[in-house]
């Protein structure tokens, strides 16, 4: 895929978000590229990598993010945390944008934005990697990123919650994703995603995003139209269906159950 393309794929998913379009990606918890490119297949807006929960190096990213692009598919890492040390090498890498997981307050939205952005929006520094296609398209790159790259906070706790309307008060936040595992632990029911108190908090964030206009997503453990309907009905404007790990764990699960049958 041409740096053209790259660019138009990056301005379609932008797009999306901005216009609170349906969207679909999909996560990868493991390394292998190979797996990427398998997801890749099924044709979605963005493939998320999971930093945050794995050991994916940036090393591993890097070749991940070049798979998805191979594919012609944007991708978006979620780094472990909001450091720079870790946002810059995967920008630098050629991700297409970030999901950033944990945001509570608008000064740490304020200083991802410095990180994400060039100036005079940020205060990202210039240099020559993938992302600049090793220096033929670092002028279009530098001209064009901050217009069309995506940054996709992640609201978790009780405490973005009720500080929703303040993270989406900058015009840079394309979209947020509604952390139900963790939103349920800071409300003191861990693991009750479906729990009236994490259902009521979600619909806060949903809410405020429509009032905002701003894209709302959430991620789906099982994949099923039902499911992506519900997703849907509930608010949100676009969804991760699943991931790599949620596959291997079903299937796993489901396949131990055949073979106890056969064994007892």
């Amino acid at each position: 895929m041409t740096f053209a393309d790259q660019i138009a794929r990056r301005k379609a998913l932008k797009s999306k978000l901005r216009n609170r379009e349906r969207a679909f990606g999909g996560w990868v918890s493991y390394p292998d590229p190979a797996i990427t490119e398998t997801f890749a297949r099924a044709g979605f807006d963005f493939i998320a990598i999971d930093m945050e929960h794995t050991t994916i190096s940036l090393e591993q990213a890097k070749h991940i993010i070049t798979s998805c692009h191979a594919e012609g598919t944007t991708c978006l890492p979620r780094p472990v945390s909001h450091s720079n040390d870790i946002i810059k090498p995967l920008l630098e890498a050629g991700a297409d944008g970030m999901i950033i997981q944990m945001v509570e307050t608008a000064e740490q939205v304020r200083n991802l934005v410095r990180d994400l952005k060039f100036p005079p929006v940020g205060r990202r520094s210039y240099g020559v990697n993938r992302a600049h296609g090793y220096g033929f398209d670092f002028d279009s790159y530098i001209t064009e990123w901050n217009a069309t790259s995506s940054f996709i906070i992640q609201v978790e706790s009780i405490t973005g919650v009720e500080n929703i309307d303040e993270l989406l008060a900058f015009d840079e936040v394309d979209g947020v994703m509604v952390g139900p595992y963790d939103i349920s632990g800071s409300l003191g029911v861990p693991g009750q995603i479906n729990h009236p108190l994490v259902r009521a908090a979600a619909k806060t964030v949903v809410e405020a995003c429509a009032r905002h206009n701003k894209s709302c997503c959430t991620q789906l453990q099982q994949v099923s139209s039902e499911a992506v309907q519900d997703v849907f009905d509930q608010g949100y404007t676009f969804v991760i269906l699943g991931s790599d790990l949620f596959v291997l764990w079903k299937w796993a699960e489901q396949t131990g159950a055949v073979v106890d049958q056969f064994r007892n």
